[in-house]
């Protein structure tokens, strides 16, 4: 499947104003891709497919979730962490993408990880920063993005747990590890 099928097919799964985020976080993920050494290609690529399953009916989500074998404990969080890990298996059964690393990233757009990829980070971002973003805190994320994903990361995590906590909604493990594993590298960095 070419770039332009793939973005007609993941256009067709989602409404118009989803299918303008997915541009926005297209554009932002090359754009972090160049700055920071990345491959803005399969940078892309995982930014097209990121909310591929994003609309899919939650019934449907959870019925993937349990039938693929993917981790059934996203089942005891918020239904908003289920598409990327579902959207990863579409990516590589429906799409046929075998790249491990695009595939993460799309896996762990919304929550992080211990560990990120480059490639991670840079489609996290990218998916918490795109132009159409606007949320207190988005501009200063946008800033720190402009010379260190880590840190721009890092407030973005901030502002999750935090309107989290203050829904008082759980907060799924894998997002407190990413941050603290952040923390851990600016802190290695001697930042």
């Amino acid at each position: 499947m070419n770039r332009y099928e793939m973005m007609e097919a993941v256009k067709a799964e989602m409404p118009e104003r989803r299918w303008k985020h997915t541009l926005g976080v297209m554009e932002t993920s090359v754009l972090l891709a160049e700055r920071f050494q990345g491959d803005p290609v399969r940078a892309e690529q995982a930014a097209i497919l990121h909310d591929v399953a994003k609309y899919w009916p939650t019934a449907r989500m959870e019925t993937m979730i349990k039938e693929q074998r993917l981790p059934e404990e996203l089942l005891r969080y918020d239904k908003e962490l289920w598409h990327a890990p579902v959207g990863a298996f579409v990516a590589e059964r429906d799409y046929g993408v075998n790249d491990a690393e695009v595939l993460d990233a799309i896996r762990y757009h919304t929550s992080g990880r211990e560990s990120m990829t480059l490639m991670d980070k840079i489609v996290c971002l990218a998916d918490y920063m795109e132009p159409g973003r606007d949320f207190p805190g988005v501009d200063h994320i946008r800033e720190l993005a402009g010379h260190s994903l880590e840190k721009a990361l890092l407030a973005g995590f901030d502002s999750t747990i935090s309107y989290l906590l203050q829904q008082g909604k759980r907060i799924f493990p894998l997002t407190i590890a990413a941050r603290n594993d952040l923390i851990t590298q600016l802190r290695e960095a001697g930042q």
